[in-house]
């Protein structure tokens, strides 16, 4: 087993890998360092004929607060993705990718702060499940940009696709359920044991097969044009970065990153502002 400083990995039953992201500290906040764990763990599983299905999860309060904004993510990538304007956007999408191409299953199993880089970590699973008080949501758009990878209007519609877009809201795994987000929420003391029996039934299946039944449903979504919409939205989120507002939000980053967090979703009261 290789040694790794921020997952840790288990097989807790027969056929399943359970991938743990492992920054309780910073609510597991996604750096080039764990992005690179993560997606060698998965595509070593893909390789692994004992491995039928990976769970993604997170310890602590949280499953995965969005990208590590003290970190030079454009640094030490995981792989390689084409440089110039626009390379973060592109290469989160192509890791999104990386996950929605494996030939195995992945499921996120989401509890506390689902944010930003995180919906989009869940959102590349092929399942998602869910505590009923998770909180899902992408809070940046309020003060930097859209999000990288424009999965919201595929899962939810619209309606609430725009809506999430507009107001930076979180919803509850209860609502993601209902908007298409996950497939079922539990009680937070139920989400670990419900994920492993749906992981013990995925195993059941041939590997062979089971890869044939994934791909069959992407490929419906990849011919409604998925994949080059998705790729599409890299381009808006590259310009907004070059936006006044986007531009003054990266200086107060720089001047304080609690500081410049609380600013943006004070007015709202919500997230880390909330009474």
């Amino acid at each position: 087993m290789p040694e790794f400083q921020h997952i840790k990995v288990d097989e807790p039953i027969e056929g399943v890998s359970r991938v743990t992201l492992n920054r309780p500290e910073a609510r597991n906040a996604l750096n080039n360092v764990i992005r690179s764990e993560i997606y060698g763990t998965l595509e070593a599983n893909d390789r692994n004929p004992v491995i039928s299905v990976t769970i993604l999860r997170g310890a602590g309060k949280a499953f995965c607060a969005g990208y590590d904004l003290k970190a030079n993510n454009l640094e030490n990538q995981p792989f390689h993705t084409a440089p110039g304007d626009g390379n973060w956007p592109r290469h989160v999408v192509d890791g999104f990718f990386r996950v929605w191409d494996l030939a195995k299953p992945v499921i996120a199993q989401v509890h506390g702060y689902c944010l930003a880089g995180g919906t989009e970590l869940a959102t590349s699973c092929d399942l998602v499940y869910v505590a009923e008080d998770a909180q899902i949501g992408y809070p940046v758009v309020r003060s930097m940009s859209p999000p990288d990878n424009q999965f919201f209007p595929h899962l939810m519609g619209l309606r609430r696709a725009m809506e999430m877009m507009l107001t930076g809201d979180a919803i509850t795994g209860i609502q993601a359920v209902e908007y298409g987000f996950a497939n079922r929420a539990y009680p937070a003391e139920e989400l670990e044991s419900s994920v492993l029996e749906i992981a013990e039934k995925i195993a059941k299946v041939p590997a062979d097969l089971q890869q044939m039944n994934k791909r069959a449903v992407h490929r419906q979504l990849e011919l409604m044009g998925m994949r080059a919409a998705i790729r599409s939205g890299t381009e808006i989120q590259a310009l907004a970065f070059h936006t006044e507002s986007t531009r003054g939000h990266f200086k107060e980053l720089a001047a304080g990153l609690t500081d410049a967090l609380s600013k943006r979703d004070g007015q709202f009261g919500d997230y880390r502002t909330k009474k």
